[in-house]
């Protein structure tokens, strides 16, 4: 496994050791003790899954509040992604700086992003497949997000002149400056 710490330290991507043969790949996608020895000692929770048919699909900036603050481990395992951390962290020397990467199921990477960072991205292909771990439990009263175009973040959002799509909710999250931060 291969750790390598982004322009934010503490969100790093992950590179999984992959074995070919004549019958095609296996790969362990975590194993605890490896993430431990890389500095990654959470205790993941819950699996998500999501299913985007359009390419340009966003799901925007979203975090949850303590005492329900999730870290995430996020890979694509069907099409493409470009995948956003942007850190909301209080006092933090990055405060309101992204990193991103590109996940896809031909690259096998996944981000680590750690509690008090919100987590996004948006579909480069169509029938994108993504699966991500939690540390927490989704908790509705936690929830909490950001406009995924917000000017103030410089997110170069690569859209390919598509319009994005988004969900009702994603469309109606405020900037940065407006949400009462948690961490």
């Amino acid at each position: 496994m291969d750790v390598v710490a982004l322009a934010i330290p503490e969100v790093k991507l992950i590179t999984p050791r992959r074995f070919a043969d004549a019958r095609g790949l296996f790969c362990e996608t975590y194993v605890r003790r490896r993430y431990i020895e890389a500095g990654i000692a959470d205790d993941f929770v819950q699996e998500n899954q999501s299913v985007s048919t359009l390419a340009g699909t966003v799901r925007a900036l979203h975090f949850q509040a303590p005492p329900h603050a999730q870290a995430k481990l996020v890979r694509c395992v069907k099409g493409r992604i470009f995948d956003v951390a942007v850190d909301v962290r209080l006092g933090s020397p990055t405060f309101g700086r992204h990193v991103a990467a590109e996940l896809s199921s031909e690259n096998w990477q996944q981000l680590y992003v750690p509690v008090g960072f919100a987590h996004g991205f948006v579909t480069l292909t169509p029938d994108t497949e993504v699966i991500y771990q939690v540390t927490a439990y989704y908790a509705p009263d936690c929830d909490c997000g950001i406009a995924w175009n917000d000017p103030d973040l410089g997110i170069d959002w690569p859209l390919g002149g598509r319009q994005p799509v988004l969900s009702d909710k994603d469309q109606r999250l405020p900037r940065l400056r407006d949400v009462a931060l948690p961490f």
